[in-house]
């Protein structure tokens, strides 16, 4: 999900920082979802968000869930992969497709 060279680049900033101290998978978790409600508010009023703001905001999101996996010794790729695999199988594509239905409703 993310490349090593971003995961190196964030481990950095935070060693040149300190800041590991504070990285608590709590107070992670709680940075994610500060900054998806921040993402969120792009989109208030209207979906025609500044690009701007909306890149800014995603880098945040991803930032946090990056140090979290990083924190919890998680692998990005394999968590979504896995994921993905049961999500697939609550949502058949020949019974899913082009619906937002929910599964337990398919």
């Amino acid at each position: 999900m993310t490349s090593e060279r971003v995961r190196e680049a964030l481990s950095e900033f935070v060693r040149e920082r300190d800041w590991a101290q504070f990285h608590t998978p709590a107070n992670l978790a709680k940075s994610i979802s500060i900054e998806a409600g921040e993402l969120l508010e792009c989109f208030q009023w209207n979906d025609d968000a500044d690009e701007a703001r909306v890149r800014e905001e995603l880098a945040d999101v991803v930032t946090y869930c990056t140090l979290l996996a990083a924190r919890l010794g998680l692998d990005l790729d394999e968590i979504v992969l896995q994921k993905l695999a049961v999500t697939s199988a609550k949502y058949p594509a020949d019974r899913s497709r082009g619906r937002s239905t929910k599964y337990d409703v398919l």
